[in-house]
């Protein structure tokens, strides 16, 4: 769950404008009454029924993912809300008292009652969730015990119900007009869809939060055009616009969430693709290298064996050819000369001045870099924040080496933020320049940090905070800027994530030997 973009925001205005002028359009119109139109109470109901439960569903199914409380909060509202809504069109005066039902219309009005105040409760603990996930095993077992609580909920508000008829509140005159008791209920559920919409806008931390706030916005518009410009009276023009004005935006909130998971389980498809891609690329590079690396080794090693074979068999001779095998040993200590050169040879991209340099625009350097990450920083999630120094001076270095350092710690933000859940994933990448005129790249992330026992030692071979981590690229990281006569660090962000920072001279600053980190 990441932030709303600009296109959604414009989205939810539109539809809330458009729920506006349906309002005013409607309400000259709303107290007229209409005939024969009970028989549509159950075609709304089961509309109604099945928009709920699909967006409970879908809550849910993103629980499995995020597990983030607040999301379970807002999946049982739905739930709930849509549980009350057989029974309240079952009890509805009129629509099914041909098969005998005839609960009375007390017991409809408090049905309605109940899930017109119910719902809004939901949504308030939705937004008053604090930002954690639940740290259960399996995130089945929440899921059954907040379906089973809801159900059991619902359950017994429908039993206090119809058990004590005779203590309902007259909220009704008779079948289609309410006495003045009933504007309570709707007062009050507009002052909890008010503080709800309140905290949601004031905390913005989901794009999810911008959709509820609209089914809050077409839920009072739904209320107006029924309780004050309908005059609440049952089945009128403003009782039926109301409700189908609620669906209607309900209905876009269904889609507009289904669009998003899936556009979500795409991009996520296509950065699964292309790693497999990429991982497939970097094994066939690097079987060519270990091949590479096994033949230049392999001829030096096979040509210090036969010469060893030859020395020892001219000292074998009855008369020994010592100069022959002091020929043959001269011949080994070459042969050994030449497979330390290839050694070596690996060993000199991360050595001071073993390859071209020259100067560059950091700044370029990295808006490249964070262009080639920016689609699977979308596709999980994440917003990115580039802040760069224009100021910034250039630096000496190799682009390639330093592109991939970069690269490195990008990469190791995102998963990092993906590995956590129920709270804003952000990177933000800036540049600045130090007070001894180096220029300083920092790298902050909002994922779970770097643990203090391991802020010692994460930059040595082969220790990592990821389960299936080698531990071997922020060594390279550092032997990479540690070449360019640089240092790289690590240091917990604010209020959570860790930020990596390295410095290196820039062209106006001499490049001072690296330091030597064992």
């Amino acid at each position: 769950m990441f932030h709303a973009t600009p296109t959604q925001a414009g989205v939810a205005v539109v539809v809330a404008l458009a729920l506006v002028a349906a309002l005013v359009g409607t309400a000259p119109f709303a107290r007229q009454p209409t005939q024969g139109t009970e028989i549509l109470v159950p075609a709304y109901a089961a509309a109604s029924f099945v928009l709920e439960i699909l967006t409970a569903a879908l809550l849910f199914a993103m629980f499995h993912v995020q597990r983030s409380r607040a999301l379970l909060r807002l999946a049982a509202g739905y739930l709930f809300a849509a549980l009350m809504v057989p029974v309240w069109a079952l009890t509805f005066p009129g629509v099914f008292s041909t098969l005998g039902v005839d609960a009375g219309s007390q017991t409809t009005a408090a049905i309605a009652a109940v899930r017109r105040l119910g719902f809004p409760l939901f949504v308030l603990g939705y937004a008053l969730a604090p930002d954690c996930s639940d740290t259960s095993r399996s995130s089945l077992v929440p899921i059954l015990r907040t379906v089973l609580a809801v159900a059991a909920l619902a359950a017994v508000c429908l039993w206090l119900i119809f058990a004590g008829q005779a203590l309902l509140p007259g909220y009704m005159a008779d079948d289609r007009n309410v006495t003045m008791l009933w504007y309570r209920v709707p007062a009050i559920a507009m002052v909890l869809y008010g503080i709800a919409m309140a905290i949601l806008v004031w905390r913005r931390r989901f794009a999810l939060d911008l959709w509820v706030c609209l089914v809050l916005v077409s839920m009072t518009v739904e209320l107006a055009l029924m309780s004050w410009f309908g005059g609440a009276t049952r089945l009128g023009v403003g009782w039926w616009a109301g409700r189908l004005y609620g669906l209607a935006a309900a209905s876009i909130v269904l889609l507009v969430l289904l669009s998003e998971t899936t556009t979500v389980h795409l991009r996520l498809a296509r950065a699964v693709a292309a790693e497999r891609r990429a991982r497939q690329d970097r094994l066939t590079a690097m079987e060519a290298l270990s091949a590479s690396i096994a033949h230049e080794i392999n001829q030096p090693l096979a040509s210090m064996v036969t010469n060893a074979d030859a020395g020892l068999r001219w000292l074998g001779k009855a008369e020994p050819r010592l100069d022959m095998v002091d020929a043959a040993l001269r011949r080994i200590v070459a042969d050994g000369h030449r497979a330390n050169k290839v050694v070596v040879g690996i060993r000199t991209m991360f050595m001071t001045g073993a390859q071209e340099r020259e100067p560059l625009d950091l700044n370029a350097l990295l808006r490249e870099t964070v262009r080639g990450a920016g689609s699977e920083a979308r596709a999980a999630g994440i917003a990115i924040e580039v802040q760069l120094d224009p100021a910034l001076p250039p630096v000496i270095g190799n682009a390639l080496q330093l592109r991939q350092v970069v690269g490195n710690l990008i990469e190791n933000a995102i998963d990092a933020m993906t590995a956590t859940a129920g709270r804003e994933r952000r990177l933000r990448i800036e540049t600045r320049i130090a007070e001894r005129g180096e220029a300083v790249v920092a790298v902050a992330d909002t994922g779970g940090g770097v643990p203090p026992e391991l802020a010692e030692r994460i930059f040595e071979p082969f220790v990592s905070t990821k389960p299936e981590g080698m531990g071997m690229g922020l060594m390279f990281c550092r032997a990479v800027v540690e070449a360019h006569g640089g240092r790289l660090r690590v240091a917990p962000a604010s209020p959570r994530g860790a930020v990596f920072v390295f410095s290196i001279p820039t062209a106006l600053v001499p490049t001072h030997a690296p330091e030597v980190t064992r």
